[in-house]
């Protein structure tokens, strides 16, 4: 068996019993979780890095992280923003070891990132070219968060400027160090989140279903 057939199989078992509709966010683990890549396209691009660090108890947890940097065979243009070097890159590891890594960390942890979508797209494409099932995780993203909130009031006396990431490390006063790095931006990202659990906790947002609801923009 390979290692992530392995993985899978301890992956899948994490969910038996996971968390309830009615659980507690300060009981949850959340992943918050960046992926750095080649371009937009899940079909043709690929992973260059994943970093991600765990939230839990309202606190972000410094020994919970995951990071990996994946063999990418030629550079882009989009690959080299992230700072990363063409040397660094070729001297990554396969994509099947940082799956099966990945899939060991993140067991059954709700899944955060802003602007998750792109990827958890890249996660399964990446899966679906070693014949292996998406992820099962719960996402949470946390520009759709903050447009749920906003919907509540939450921000009637500072009003957002935008929903990117900058515009909400700049609302809540966290300093953007290592952006553009998947370590960095999980982090970042982590920041956010603990402040929008915080507003969601005082408009009435106490379960992990009703931090899942869709803005009603959206």
């Amino acid at each position: 068996m390979s290692p992530l057939s392995q993985a899978l199989s301890a992956y899948r078992a994490a969910f038996t019993g996971s968390w309830p509709d009615a659980a507690a966010p300060a009981d949850v683990r959340f992943v918050v979780l960046d992926c750095e890549t080649t371009g937009l396209d899940p079909r043709r691009d690929r992973i260059v890095s994943i970093g991600a660090v765990g939230v839990t108890g309202g606190e972000i947890d410094l020994g919970d992280t995951f990071e990996a940097l994946l063999r990418v065979l030629h550079n882009t243009a989009a690959t080299l923003i992230h700072g990363i070097t063409r040397d660094e890159t070729r001297l990554g590891i396969g994509e099947e070891e940082a799956l099966a890594g990945l899939l060991a960390y993140l067991r059954d942890g709700v899944i955060v990132g802003h602007h998750i979508g792109h990827d958890l797209a890249m996660i399964d494409a990446a899966l679906e070219r070693h014949q292996a099932p998406g992820l099962l995780n719960r996402r949470l993203d946390t520009g759709r968060l903050a447009l749920l909130l906003e919907a509540d009031g939450a921000f009637a006396d500072q009003p957002l400027q935008d929903l990117s990431l900058d515009s909400l490390c700049k609302h809540f006063d966290i300093v953007p160090y290592d952006r553009h790095t998947a370590p960095g931006d999980a982090f970042l990202t982590a920041q956010i989140l603990l402040r929008l659990l915080r507003l969601a906790a005082k408009h009435g947002r106490q379960t992990l279903a009703s931090l899942l609801e869709k803005p009603p923009q959206a």
